[in-house]
């Protein structure tokens, strides 16, 4: 029995409710499995209140435009090791970022990691060992937020007999939630990671506690080792005409570590330290560029002429485009930590370089995780460094054939990210390669924790950024400090000295001494 009458109209209607219900259908569908779907590319997904794409990728997916050239790359040499057994090592650090002088650094990091694969496959690398290294980009998010998905899906990587995944290397900044992410991947999951450019203090193993973060290896000198090189530095300045201006913001380990680290440094000096609070997200500007205005006058008054800024770049910069302008006339020395280097990337400081030239002037010196000129082609080459190792990085660079990293975006080594970050991934392919003996063909993630016990003396590693040898807790021993200063003119760091936590440089075994 018919519902409808016939008839062409009856029909015509009809087709079009049927028309209209599979349109309705198909719309909804479109809403719950694509306008819903959380999914960005196979291993990210949507996460967070800023639905960022979280997860990890092995170039195919792109996280931010910047990084689309050296994410292909990176995508070319995984497909190249693809049937050659590969193992991976993960590069994790943020890949987004509101802030573009952040957004220049993660790029550069990425290229770091990039060089430090490419080369490590290289058939001109004379070093040149198995298994070939698979590079893959894990995205924490800002601040790092889900680091904790993000460590499940790497943990799950080193059970997954394609991946292979054996270190996680790169982590670079030193607050709450990295202490954390570490803490998991180390103490929980048992996966070796390799900080590059983190400096806190308090996120390594230490004698009083060696297994806090059992398979950490840091290869960056901490705040404390940066002091050790200042104070072997700068040691006539006087207390009294040193003032500390610090940030007192909670749960920022880099932050708290350098407060500890100046006020060490000018015990004894008159004045108490001039203190602000950053924003919770240290990229905000807040309004602290008034802060600095109000404190300047009072600078002024003081005896200092040494000012020890405990405090991230964006402040550093708003304060000093105030110090800048300030009334009196007088020089200062501005002395502060490694992520003073961001103001070379820093757009907004662009057309500020000036405020350094004002008055009296204003130098900026700070101590940096590395430098080109440290080990490079007109460095005295002493114990402590090897400028063939500089010059591998630097060739690489400028490599002219179709199948070398020319492809990767600007690359700048001035402001030592590149450099870090290829060191840190090296470190890691060092601690697997080293492993592979015999019949060992992949070791596992236990062996590559063992590694770190043998990396100095013969084993250790000759990074661009120094020698790299780890003490019993996987500590950097001694490494090498480029102490630098920013130059107006040509609106770079250029180096000043080479110093050294111990006040001298290592010996030609890079041994270490039973006291550490």
């Amino acid at each position: 029995m018919s519902l409808l009458p016939s008839g062409p109209l009856n029909r015509a209607l009809a087709a079009a409710v049927a028309v209209a219900v599979l349109a309705t259908g198909g719309y909804l569908g479109y809403e719950k499995w694509v306008v819903d779907d959380p999914s960005c590319a196979p291993g990210v997904e949507q996460r967070g209140d800023r639905n960022e794409c979280i997860g990890v990728t092995d170039g195919a997916y792109v996280f931010t435009d910047e990084l689309k050239q050296v994410s292909a790359r990176i995508k070319a040499e995984n497909d190249r090791v693809a049937d050659s057994s590969p193992v991976t090592v993960a590069l994790m650090i943020p890949m987004t970022s509101a802030a573009p002088a952040e957004r220049r650094e993660l790029v550069e990091q990425v290229q770091g990691a990039y060089l430090a694969q490419h080369w490590a496959n290289d058939d001109r690398n004379k070093d040149k060992r198995q298994p070939p290294i698979r590079l893959v980009l894990a995205n924490p998010g800002r601040g790092y937020q889900q680091w904790r998905a993000v460590a499940d899906q790497l943990a799950q990587a080193v059970t997954d007999d394609k991946q292979n995944l054996r270190a996680v290397a790169g982590i670079n900044i030193s607050i709450a939630e990295t202490e954390q992410a570490v803490r998991y991947l180390t103490a929980d999951k048992h996966i070796p990671v390799v900080a590059g450019p983190m400096t806190a203090d308090d996120i390594k193993n230490t004698p009083a506690d060696p297994r806090r973060y059992p398979g950490l290896a840091r290869i960056a000198p901490g705040n404390a080792d940066q002091a050790g090189a200042l104070t072997s530095y700068g040691a006539a300045v006087k207390p009294e005409e040193a003032l500390v201006i610090e940030d007192t913001r909670d749960n920022d380990n880099y932050l708290s570590t350098l407060r500890q680290t100046f006020e060490k440094l000018t015990k004894g000096a008159p004045n108490a330290p001039e203190t602000y609070q950053s924003p919770p997200d240290f990229n905000d500007e807040g309004n602290l560029a008034n802060d600095f205005h109000q404190m300047v006058p009072s600078i002024c008054t003081s005896a200092a002429t040494t000012l020890y800024f405990a405090g991230r770049p964006v402040q550093l910069r708003q304060f000093l485009v105030e110090l800048g302008n300030r009334k009196c006339n007088k020089h200062y020395t501005v002395v502060t930590g490694s992520h003073a280097s961001t103001l070379m990337v820093d757009a907004k400081f662009a057309d500020k370089w000036d405020a350094l030239t004002a008055g009296a002037g204003i130098t900026v010196r700070y101590t940096a995780l590395a430098h080109p000129d440290t080990f490079g082609e007109k460095s005295t080459e002493a114990p402590g460094g090897s400028k063939e190792a500089s010059k591998d990085l630097a060739d690489l660079l400028g490599q002219p054939d179709t199948k070398a990293p020319d492809a990767i975006g600007p690359a700048d080594l001035r402001d030592g990210r590149v450099i870090i970050t290829y060191d840190s991934v090296s470190t890691a392919i060092a601690g697997i390669r080293d492993r592979t003996v015999g019949e060992v063909k992949k070791p596992s993630t236990d062996d590559v924790v063992r590694s770190w016990l043998r990396m100095h003396g013969e084993y250790r590693v000759d990074g661009a950024s120094g020698w790299i040898c780890l003490d019993q807790y996987g500590n950097a021993h001694n490494k090498a400090v480029p102490i630098v200063h920013l130059d107006p003119a040509s609106k770079n760091a250029v180096l000043d000295t080479l110093a050294w936590p111990l006040g001298h440089a290592p010996d030609a075994n890079c041994a270490i001494g039973s006291d550490g």
